[in-house]
């Protein structure tokens, strides 16, 4: 029988709490709490390594500085901020914990981070020790979805039911207004009948119905006609799963609203957490979406941001990301490299959703990719696959 845990963390007032358990042993469980001055120096380590703007920054420059000369640009330094965030975030006894249930199949650790908290890859975090072994090393990471979530009223749609249905691809949707080279314009970049990810989901199309439905996988990229109304019909046609690359926009300030995170389609206006909603979009069981902090739900107090919204119509899994990605053009300008991270991460998690325990098969792809990155390869680049997290509910793994 698979072990499994719950990481809880809590803000209260300067400090922030944590507890560990394995579910059914509540004797098994330690609690510890974190004190400002190591939550600071763990979460500034962390930011000034991701390519989001901070103070005066703009995009542009805070991509640059995530590329060149941040924490993930070097096996070296990638490894010394996950130390820092494994010291500073988990106690001795919540480690002893994880270890003592470090089993063959793997455990499966949830986690539930406070809003201080929400943008920390805890996959990557570093077990102490001179090896550099790392938490998805010994358990296989997911997010767990919040409480008033899982008890709204919602209509689950199970994996089993519904495998051989169709894939639904949103792959980079044309922005109207938007050249490809502006700030909503192309993530993927141009689309050419040889590029690596035409020929993957050439590979897909020849085993599988997708939708849109297309002559030839090149024309699954940069569509006008992906809009709401589209993705309303298709989603009515019960696919299997949903894979959605392209540009979002969290949800921001102070005091913001997670509702306002949203999916930009090939539409003037965003479509946003709020409008799926209330529009009761049916979904499909598996969910991805590959886009700028589709995973920050838990960076506001009330969690309803995408994820969220994707749960509440029907999904079981949605893989999503706690920062915004590098573009295929912004390696191309910051730097020299032998594949496309973003297509690499696209791919792989494409993958991943074909499996039957989707939530897991990313976590081995994360491995496979900490192992490249580890060996020097840098297409293998952290930015990305840290980045990406899965939130499981109704016992999906």
């Amino acid at each position: 029988m698979t072990i499994t845990l719950v990481l809880r963390f809590a803000d209260v007032g300067i400090a922030t709490y944590a507890s560990l358990r394995v579910v059914g042993e509540p004797s098994r469980t330690v609690t510890w709490a974190i004190g400002q001055p190591l939550l600071e120096k763990a979460c500034d380590a962390l930011y000034s390594a991701l390519p989001d703007a901070s103070g005066s920054e703009t995009a542009l420059i805070a991509i640059e500085r995530a590329l060149t000369t941040g924490a993930f640009t070097s096996p070296d330094a990638e490894l010394e901020l996950a130390r820092v965030l494994g010291t500073e975030l988990v106690a001795a006894d919540g480690w002893k914990l994880l270890s003592e249930c470090a089993s063959s199949p793997r455990a499966v650790l949830f986690v539930t981070p406070s809003p201080r908290l929400a943008r920390v890859p805890w996959g990557q975090l570093a077990v102490p020790g001179a090896d550099g072994f790392r938490l998805m090393e010994l358990v296989d990471v997911l997010m767990a979805v919040p409480p008033n979530i899982v008890h709204a009223p919602r209509q689950p749609v199970r994996w089993s039911d519904r495998h051989n249905g169709p894939a639904v691809l949103l792959l980079d949707p044309r922005i109207p207004g938007q050249r490809p080279d502006s700030t909503l314009g192309s993530v993927l970049g141009r689309p050419s009948p040889e590029a690596a990810l035409t020929c993957h989901f050439g590979e897909l199309m020849v085993s599988h119905r997708v939708l849109p439905a297309v002559g030839a996988p090149v024309e699954l990229f940069r569509r006008t006609d992906i809009d709401r109304h589209w993705l309303a019909e298709v989603c009515a046609q019960d696919p299997a799963r949903l894979l959605y690359v392209g540009h979002a926009s969290a949800a921001e300030g102070a005091v913001g609203h997670a509702e306002r995170a949203a999916l930009h389609l090939a539409e003037d206006r965003p479509l946003t957490a709020a409008d799926m909603m209330a529009a009761r979009l049916p979904i499909p069981p598996r969910v991805a979406l590959l886009a700028c902090s589709s995973g920050g739900d838990y960076r506001f107090d009330e969690a309803t941001g995408l994820a969220a919204a994707m749960i509440l119509g029907g999904a079981e899994l949605v893989t999503a990301t706690l920062w915004s990605l590098p573009t295929a053009a912004a390696y191309s300008q910051f730097g020299s490299y032998p594949t496309d991270p973003m297509a690499d991460t696209v791919a792989g998690v494409d993958r991943a959703h074909r499996e039957v325990d989707a939530g897991r098969a990313v976590n081995r792809w994360q491995r496979a990719q900490l192992r490249r990155w580890r060996g020097g390869d840098r297409a293998a680049s952290p930015l990305h696959w840290a980045a990406v997290v899965s939130f499981a509910v109704d016992g999906a793994r």
